[in-house]
């Protein structure tokens, strides 16, 4: 698909397409500046995968594999550093009684991006350029740049985690300020794969979710968690001697697995097959066939998630500092200073996590796991570059150089974690993580109202306008997203004791929900 096909979401009147009713979408303006460049959208879409012609059953493996690759990549950001942190303290917190949050979270974040390649696919534009078509000046620069704090928030967690990883592969020997740098650096290098073909650029990121599932896997097999009791925790909605401290971790668990920068990577990414959009019947099975992608890929991240909850949950829950120390010390550990000699609940990150398995199972232990770290911060950090470009492309119609692009977007996040690796010690992050877990999902109603409002109107998406079921359900998950937000900045702040602190986060209350209700009514939905 080419970079001009944007021009036939101008069309007034579309005719009749070898007997098939084509899309109407008259109400999207053109582009503010011209569309004729030297290099249009260059980045992930200089090739297009084609899609096997004269297959006619109602399900073919061929048509799934040339569909297969943007579901995997949206997955990476299921499977970041801060979601593997998440998991691991699920695990050492609740058990295995939070497994079903995770599910749940999971299942509405395939919706959430059914909803994203559904509007890529129909319109041939992405969720960024739809916004900045549609949204007046104001609104379309806040949203841009609460979109921007997301996508920072996210890079900042990943980066720091491959940092992390290198540093326990290294014992050491690599300080956090240096993984930091090799991250990004390396970032550079990866991200030019694309250059070689994007079906070599997406086997890549499948080798990475294989180390991962490899990784994660071997960890889940070593520990050899109780079945019966995963299962009753998946499947059963409830947590049976659960207080706020599983309370505040369950909400954690939602904030971390959807993210909303996906949203917005994921209708970018669908743009990357060679689809007819005049023609309704190609549409709709590429529809069908991305759901199908997307289902096979969160449902490999979840299981992954899983392996992570499980080990944590059956080796570590209600453990207390004293005893892992005294695992620490029988291994001869050089890190068993890291646990106080008190009866504290033993509370792990993804640096302690690891020092943990070292202990109790062994040195290889530590290493796969931060073999594991690596390939999801890594995997992540590449994805969220991708995102970084396509909102600056989208919300502001940049058509700078690839170079340029990737140099742009990647610097924005650079300064705050280099700080971050210089000022914090590697054995205290989690009150970072917390920190940008909240951010993340402060901004999560900024993709969220957007993709449920552009993807429910009929004069943009036509005969694939959201039904009534989807309308109400989307809404229902907007408001249960802003209730929780407004928990996480409630126990974020009273931590703090602050007065001031409780007025600032009191006004910030008022105008960040102002704000939403402004952009949901906007568009109301038809």
């Amino acid at each position: 698909m080419k970079a001009e096909q944007d021009g036939d979401l101008l069309e007034e009147d579309s005719p009749q397409d070898n007997g098939v009713q084509t899309n109407q979408y008259s109400s999207i303006s053109p582009p503010a500046s011209p569309v004729a460049q030297e290099e249009p959208f260059s980045t992930y879409f200089e090739d297009k995968v084609a899609i096997p012609e004269n297959v006619n059953q109602v399900f073919s493996f061929r048509k799934l594999w040339a569909f297969t690759g943007p579901g995997f990549l949206m997955s990476i950001a299921y499977l970041d550093p801060g979601n593997i942190e998440s998991d691991l303290q699920s695990g050492a917190k609740a058990g295995f009684k939070l497994l079903w949050v995770l599910l749940v979270a999971t299942i509405i974040g395939l919706l959430l991006q059914r909803l994203a390649a559904r509007l890529g696919v129909v319109t041939g534009m992405h969720l960024a350029e739809v916004c900045n078509r549609q949204y007046p000046t104001v609104p379309r620069v806040i949203l841009w740049l609460m979109v921007e704090l997301a996508i920072i928030g996210s890079d900042m967690q990943e980066v720091i985690g491959c940092a992390i990883a290198l540093n326990l592969l290294s014992v050491g020997r690599i300080p956090l300020w240096a993984g930091v740098l090799i991250t990004i650096t390396d970032t550079f290098v990866f991200l030019f794969l694309d250059k070689y073909g994007l079906r070599k650029l997406e086997a890549f990121f499948g080798f990475l979710i294989t180390v991962m599932a490899l990784s994660f896997g071997y960890e889940y097999v070593l520990v050899k968690p109780d079945q019966g009791e995963l299962l009753k925790g998946m499947f059963l909605p409830y947590c049976a001697g659960c207080g706020p401290v599983q309370l505040e971790q369950a909400v954690g668990i939602v904030g971390a697995v959807i993210m909303p920068h996906n949203i917005y990577l994921h209708s970018a990414l669908v743009k990357s097959r060679d689809i007819d959009r005049k023609n309704k019947k190609e549409v709709k099975e590429a529809n069908k066939y991305y759901f199908i992608e997307s289902t096979i890929a969160l449902f490999i991240s979840f299981l992954i998630n899983v392996f992570v909850v499980a080990v944590f949950a059956e080796a570590f829950y209600n453990k207390t500092n004293m005893e892992v120390h005294e695992f620490c010390n029988k291994t001869g550990s050089p890190h068993s200073g890291l646990f106080p000699q008190d009866n504290n609940t033993l509370e792990v990150d993804i640096y302690k996590g690891g020092v943990v398995l070292g202990c109790v199972f062994g040195p290889a232990a530590l290493y796969i796991w931060a073999i594991g770290i690596l390939a999801a911060g890594q995997s992540s950090t590449m994805t969220g570059t991708y995102s970084g470009q396509f909102v600056m492309e989208g919300f502001l119609n940049l058509r700078w150089s690839r170079f340029a692009r990737v140099l742009l977007t990647r610097s924005i996040a650079i300064t705050p974690t280099l700080l971050v690796a210089i000022f914090q010690d590697v054995q205290h992050l989690t009150g970072m993580n917390d920190f940008l877990n909240v951010l993340q999902s402060m901004q999560l109603p900024f993709a969220l109202i957007p993709i449920l409002t552009f993807t429910s109107l009929t004069s943009i998406m036509n005969d694939f306008a959201n039904g009534l079921v989807w309308k109400i359900s989307g809404g229902v998950v907007i408001l249960v997203v802003c209730a929780i937000n407004m928990y996480f900045v409630v126990v974020y702040v009273t931590a703090l004791n602050s007065v001031l602190l409780y007025v600032l986060a009191a006004i910030f209350s008022i105008a960040y929900l102002c704000f939403v209700g402004y952009l949901v009514t906007l568009y109301i939905p038809v």
